[in-house]
């Protein structure tokens, strides 16, 4: 409807985000607002897309205390994120907004959660973007990231399966693993008989509350496509498909990128992350070329087989770092997650070496 044709079916709605597409030029249509607002008493927040916007609009959504407004042309991300701003509430501080990354598997056995475990490892731990990271395994048959750091999984779905906004701060908390490093951990006791699927208000409940108090969210999701699984690659800020150098495993990357294209649109960009990379020069196999023709400008990075290493961990329940921190899968990894701190300290390595070489030309 158009916004000065709404009455009383507003306050009635049960609706977590009012959406008005209105004309800010039109003083009927600002006046409707105003009266929304009104009728909702803050009970609700309103985003306002318009095609538009001068600077008498702006002040009077401001005014209004507006929850965000947006202009035409948008992307379904912007509308989607802008949704998710509104549902935190003006509870969070006026800081960078929470940085989604999503863990996709191209196939089972991949190493899609060890990837997206020291991923949070090192987002927590980095000098740019280190702050409280959480973790949050969707696999909810099969997950195991609680298992990977010897940690209880303690989020109980049964607690809020029906009532999804029964999870709050508080209960959260409560469901939270808690890693000895800080890191947080918000997984399920993994259930491989039980083929769950969930209403996508209770994914997107969860996701909202962990991306209100956390800067950082590294998601692991499952190989099966949910009905929540499109709102979760929309309101990721970086989504990693992880695949390995086989040519099924390849083939089916190709298919799940086209999938993802078709589904949500070129809005979401998948990265693929090649996981026990090997450069192979003068056996037969597949070559980095061969990867490269393949996934085009979606392979983003491979990281080093090392079985050996990654085995020890999980069997021990602790991070790669942990027992090798200068480990070439740790390293490689960095360089895909955080390349602006591996080229800042390059470039400082760089400047060091330079100085002393100056320093021995002058002894010299």
């Amino acid at each position: 409807k158009i916004v000065t044709e709404l009455r009383g079916e507003i306050q009635d709605a049960e609706g977590d985000v009012v959406i008005i597409d209105l004309d800010a030029s039109q003083l009927d249509q600002i006046e409707a607002l105003q009266r929304l607002v009104r009728r909702l008493e803050g009970r609700t927040p309103i985003v306002v897309v318009t095609q538009e916007f001068n600077a008498a609009a702006v002040r009077i959504l401001v005014q209004l205390q507006i929850a965000d407004f947006l202009t035409k042309p948008l992307t379904t991300a912007d509308l989607v994120r802008s949704c998710l701003r509104a549902l935190r509430g003006p509870g969070r501080d006026e800081r960078a907004e929470s940085e989604i990354y999503s863990f996709m598997p191209a196939a089972g056995g991949v190493g899609a959660t060890t990837l997206a475990l020291e991923t949070a490892f090192q987002l927590h731990n980095s000098v740019s973007r280190g702050a409280s990271t959480c973790v949050v395994d969707l696999n909810f048959q099969q997950g195991a990231c609680a298992e990977y750091l010897d940690l209880e999984p303690r989020f109980d779905i049964n607690e809020i399966e029906n009532q999804p906004e029964r999870l709050d701060r508080q209960l959260l908390n409560v469901m939270l693993s808690k890693h000895s490093s800080g890191l947080c951990v918000l997984a399920a006791p993994a259930k491989p008989t039980e083929m769950r699927s969930f209403n996508t208000d209770v994914v997107v409940r969860m996701l909202d509350l962990v991306s209100a108090y956390f800067d950082n969210v590294v998601i692991d999701m499952p190989r099966t496509w949910f009905p929540w699984t499109e709102t979760v690659l929309l309101g990721s800020n970086r989504l990693y498909i992880v695949s390995e150098m086989t040519v099924p495993c390849l083939r089916h990357t190709q298919r799940l990128i086209q999938a993802i294209h078709e589904t949500v649109g070129k809005e979401v960009r998948p990265n693929v992350i090649v996981n026990r990379f090997e450069q192979r020069r003068f056996e037969n196999g597949i070559k980095q070329a061969d990867v490269q023709a393949i996934l085009g400008d979606h392979f983003v990075g491979g990281i080093s087989n090392n079985y050996k290493l990654v085995r020890e961990a999980v069997d021990r329940g602790v991070p790669l770092e942990q027992i090798d921190p200068k480990a070439n899968v740790l390293s490689d990894l960095r360089r895909i997650i955080l390349p602006e701190e591996v080229e800042e300290e390059a470039q400082k390595s760089r400047s060091l070496l330079s100085f002393g070489r100056s320093l021995l030309r002058k002894s010299a």
